[in-house]
């Protein structure tokens, strides 16, 4: 089995990008048409390369395809082997910390050799006869930390959501992020994965199918949330993985051109995107998407923005213009309320005024 999904990755690094429709299948015989205007979602480009205007929900479907499609020519394409690796999750520590268990756990991804650590939090309402709602939790950009810090064993006190969601009666796991915490990746030793983002995508969906797998989560009652790193992390993988019915993105995005001052240097780490250096010259006119879009492809599933006003990393006015432009494809699904933002006097940080603002954004949409 193992053989046959590395063949499936050779696979992957030698396909061209394919269009997904909202259903998650493939269309691989369409061409993917290239977008250079990423503020105006009103239009889709048909098979002549025209512009078509976006009048109603399949309309918008058509657009939608092509953001995605064009998100991996720069991330690589979603992994969806017919048989994925097992996951056979390990249990290696269990803690009672106050109201909640707390265990320390492995799992595979997509190498039986390679095991991801992970914090999973176990209310005691969470049975078999009670399942609850379960959250994914991503990390900050913290090397040695990792899953720690939203587990509130170490790090900054302002980012322990992995534990405070659990106290609420969530379910909640904090896996690494490839490379930090206990998770030894090398990325250039993986041509599998065009992108570092790609390789995160597919943990994170393969930590949904893990969560998916326990008898006391509801398996429809999905969330996601993260901060800066984790913040576009939870973002990427709620684009490709329909799953996650409400996400929380802190600190986590602001759209290319405002991102300082269109200078995406950032972006292009072995962790990140190398080739929106390699292949886009670090130019946000070049770079097939944009988060606007991305926003967009969530509607009509529940996103709230946290983006305080003195963030120096990702400027507000870019998330500003993004929840703008992504608003009417909100109208267009019939749940404008589902898309929110909250502008906290901060820096970059996820004060507690904010972080309860998230919460109750999730109990509104994951526990009615």
């Amino acid at each position: 089995m193992f053989l046959r999904y590395c063949c499936f990755f050779v696979c992957l690094i030698t396909c061209h990008p394919v269009l997904w429709s909202a259903d998650g299948s493939e269309n691989r015989d369409q061409k993917v048409p290239v977008y250079r205007e990423h503020l105006d979602l009103s239009y889709y480009l048909d098979s002549a390369g025209k512009k078509q205007p976006v009048q109603s929900w399949d309309d918008w479907k058509i657009r939608r395809g092509h953001i995605l499609a064009n998100m991996q020519t720069v991330m690589g394409q979603v992994p969806r082997p017919e048989k994925p690796v097992p996951l056979e999750m390990q249990v290696l520590e269990e803690t009672t910390v106050g109201s909640v268990k707390r265990l320390k756990i492995s799992y595979h991804t997509d190498d039986l050799k390679q095991r991801v650590h992970a914090y999973l939090f176990v209310p005691k309402m969470a049975t078999a006869a009670h399942p609850q709602p379960a959250i994914l939790c991503l990390h900050q950009t913290n090397s040695s930390t990792g899953k720690q810090e939203p587990a509130g064993i170490k790090g900054l006190p302002n980012l322990k959501y992995a534990l405070e969601l659990a106290e609420r009666g969530y379910v909640t796991l904090a896996p690494d992020y490839p490379s930090f915490g206990e998770y030894p990746y090398d990325f250039k030793e993986h041509p599998e994965y065009r992108s570092g983002t790609m390789k995160a995508i597919y943990d994170n969906m393969r930590s949904i199918d893990l969560l998916q797998s326990l008898n006391y989560v509801q398996r429809d009652r999905i969330g996601c949330i993260g901060h800066s790193l984790g913040g576009h992390n939870t973002m990427f993988t709620a684009a490709f993985d329909p799953r996650i019915k409400a996400l929380v993105s802190s600190c986590g995005f602001t759209r290319f051109h405002k991102y300082y001052g269109g200078k995406l240097k950032g972006w292009t780490s072995d962790r990140y995107m190398p080739l929106i250096n390699s292949e886009y010259q670090n130019n946000p006119d070049l770079v097939p998407f944009d988060f606007t879009e991305i926003v967009a492809s969530f509607a009509p599933r529940a996103f709230l923005a946290c983006a305080p006003v003195s963030d120096s990393n990702f400027e507000v006015s870019g998330v500003k213009d993004v929840i703008k432009i992504a608003l009417p494809v909100y109208q267009l699904s019939g749940q404008p309320e589902n898309l929110k933002a909250a502008y906290p006097e901060a820096k970059h940080d996820f004060p507690p005024e904010t972080r309860e603002t998230a919460y109750q954004f999730f109990d509104q949409h994951l526990k009615q």
